[in-house]
């Protein structure tokens, strides 16, 4: 796991390095995207390039959407409330107290 150092310099993994054909020398873009950061070497990729429409946009954020969904319910996680068999409001249920 490479550290960030003092100078604020990050080594880049030679497994990733070798991955990705970067080298010494070239430029790399960082891109915030949330709580996370891409980083993509530069010329490779280029943003400008990739703009898109407000309706593709849409249509990628959909599609990412709906792997989310995908993955959840793979993970055994329950979409809805029946499906669950129970409901948020009954873990505060008065019953239990005391």
């Amino acid at each position: 796991m490479p550290k960030v150092t003092s100078k604020l310099q990050l080594t880049v993994p030679k497994v990733i390095a070798d991955q990705y054909g970067i080298r010494p020398g070239d430029e790399l873009q960082w891109i915030a995207a949330g709580e996370v950061s891409h980083v993509i070497p530069a010329g490779r990729n280029n943003l400008k390039q990739q703009e898109r429409t407000l309706e593709e946009r849409l249509e990628l954020f959909d599609r990412a959407t709906q792997r989310q969904k995908r993955r959840g319910t793979k993970a055994g996680k329950a979409g809805s409330s029946a499906a669950r068999g129970w409901k948020r409001e009954e873990l505060y249920d008065d019953s239990f107290a005391d």
